[in-house]
C-alpha cells in the first residue's frame, strides 16, 4: 500500500527538522515554509506565498507558529496573531482551493491554560491564557474547530509542554546556554517540576491521532525537576555542576530586575517560573491513544544529528 501523503508546515523549524527523518519511511512528505532547504526526506518545500502549488495531502501537520519571544511593542504582539492565527487561516483558504485533507493536526501549546503553577492540569481546564502567544493559539484552535467541522476534516489539537530535542530553542535552550557559559543559577534546590515532551513523540503520535482526532495534552509522565535537568545537562557538557543560590537571595535579585524594567535579564516573572511547579496530565492521551511517552531524562540529548533520532 502506498504511503500516505503528509504536508508539514514550518518544516524547517526546530520541530519539523527533527521529525522528517522519523517520518520519511511512513509518509510521502511535502513541506511548507518561508525558506527552502535541501532535505532528502521531503518531496518539495512550497513557500507560503505559493499555496496554489500545495498538493492535496492526506494529513496536514501544522507546526508553523510564532513562539519563544516576549513582545515588547504592539508591533511585536501583532506578529503572534499574524502568524499563529493569520497563517492558519491562509493555509485553510489554500487547502479549500487545492484539496481538503482527511486529517488536520494542529500543534498548539499548554500556554493556552494561562497558568504559572499547578499540577496535573487536564484538557478540561479553562483556556485562560492572556499573552499574545496564548491568545493567538486559542483563537487558532477555535477557528480550526469550526473550519474542520464545516469541511468534514478530522481535527486533532495537540497541546505540548516544553519540547526537548537536539539544540532546543526557548527556555530549555536558554538553560543549556546558561550552564555552558557559567551564567546559570540554580534556585531553591531546583525542586520545581516541569512537564517536558521529547520531540520524537510528536512523530509517534501522528499515526495514533490522524484517523481519530481530539484534544490532547502531550508531555512526559515523570515531569522532571530543575535539578534533574541541570544534572543531565551538566553531564553532557562535562560540567561539574551549577552555582546554586538560596531563594531569599534570588528574590532580591528579581526585585532589582523588576525595578530595571522589561530589559532586565532576571525578574520576578522568571523567578516564579523557576521555583513553581507546572505539570500537565497526559492521562487522556495515554488512555485513548494507547500511547506511552518517552522518558525525558533517559532520552534527551543536547547536541546530536537528527538522523540519530531514528530507532535502531
Amino acid at each position: 500500500m502506498a504511503n500516505k501523503s503528509l504536508l508539514i508546515t514550518g518544516i524547517h523549524g526546530f520541530v519539523g527538522t527533527q521529525l522528517t527523518p522519523l517520518l520519511k519511511s511512513g509518509y510521502t512528505i511535502y513541506g511548507l515554509d518561508i525558506v527552502n532547504k535541501k532535505n532528502k526526506a521531503i518531496v518539495e518545500t512550497i513557500h507560503w506565498d505559493s499555496l496554489e502549488r500545495v498538493p492535496r495531502c492526506d494529513i496536514v501537520l501544522h507546526l508553523a507558529g510564532k513562539a519563544h519571544l516576549i513582545p515588547k511593542t504592539a508591533d511585536e504582539e501583532k506578529v503572534f496573531y499574524d502568524v499563529n492565527l493569520g497563517l492558519t487561516k491562509k493555509l485553510c483558504e489554500g487547502l479549500e482551493k487545492t484539496g481538503l485533507p482527511k486529517s488536520f493536526i494542529f500543534i498548539s501549546t499548554v500556554a493556552v491554560y494561562g497558568l504559572e503553577s499547578g499540577e496535573d492540569i487536564s484538557e478540561d481546564f479553562p483556556l485562560n491564557g492572556t499573552t499574545p502567544y496564548a491568545l493567538s493559539k486559542i483563537q487558532a484552535e477555535a477557528f480550526l474547530t469550526e473550519w474542520c467541522h464545516r469541511n468534514n476534516v478530522i481535527l486533532t489539537i495537540l497541546r505540548p509542554s516544553l519540547i526537548a530535542g537536539p539544540n532546543p530553542p526557548g527556555n530549555l535552550g536558554a538553560m543549556i546556554k546558561g550552564i555552558k557559559t557559567g551564567k546559570y543559577l540554580s534556585i531553591g534546590g531546583g525542586k520545581a517540576r516541569k512537564s517536558v515532551l521529547m520531540v520524537q513523540d510528536i512523530a509517534r503520535l501522528i499515526p495514533l491521532v490522524a484517523d481519530r482526532g481530539g484534544i490532547y495534552n502531550v508531555c512526559d509522565s515523570n515531569h522532571p525537576g530543575f535539578r534533574e535537568l541541570e544534572r543531565l545537562i551538566c553531564r553532557q557538557l562535562n560540567k561539574s555542576g551549577v552555582i546554586s543560590i538560596p531563594l531569599f537571595l534570588a528574590k532580591i535579585v528579581a526585585k532589582t530586575g523588576d525595578f530595571l524594567g522589561k530589559y532586565a535579564p532576571f525578574n520576578s516573572v522568571k523567578l516564579s517560573k523557576m521555583t513553581n511547579s507546572l505539570t500537565f496530565s497526559n492521562e487522556k492521551a495515554k488512555k485513548e491513544l494507547d500511547w506511552q511517552p518517552m522518558d525525558v531524562i533517559e532520552n534527551f540529548k543536547i547536541n546530536i544529528n537528527p538522523s540519530e533520532l531514528l530507532p535502531n
